[in-house]
């Protein structure tokens, strides 16, 4: 499939994380896990961009914001677009001192020019 531009439209999703809360590896993917699947579950299962997704490379990407207000400002942004996202809340049991804390959103799967109109900007973790 090709967009307007003629470039291969694909679908894909984004995963970001705070990489503010010094989040130990293991906390950190098993945040991105539950966000990827919690979109997932978000996602029409007629969509086009989903099918093109499970039947391709289902592809993801990991990417990190400086804080809650910038992991806040990319789920707000992702659920005014109409796209697929959950923005996940870790109950504080093994990190965070007992404090429920937001650590991830994932936007998609969805069209890969939808997904970049919010998360363009944002660093490769």
């Amino acid at each position: 499939m090709t967009s307007d531009d003629d470039r291969p439209k694909y679908s894909k999703q984004v995963i970001v994380l705070r990489n503010d809360l010094n989040m130990r590896k293991g906390k950190m993917i098993a945040q991105g896990a539950h966000a990827s699947l919690a979109a997932f579950m978000e996602a029409d299962p007629e969509d086009t961009a989903l099918l093109d997704w499970l039947n391709g490379a289902s592809t993801k990407i990991a990417v990190s914001v400086p804080s809650e207000e910038a992991l806040l400002d990319v789920y707000e942004r992702a659920r005014a677009a109409s796209l697929p996202c959950a923005l996940v809340t870790d109950a504080g049991r093994t990190e965070f001192g007992g404090v429920p804390t937001r650590t991830a959103v994932a936007i998609g799967p969805a069209w890969s020019d939808a997904v970049d109109a919010i998360t363009a900007e944002l660093k490769l973790l």
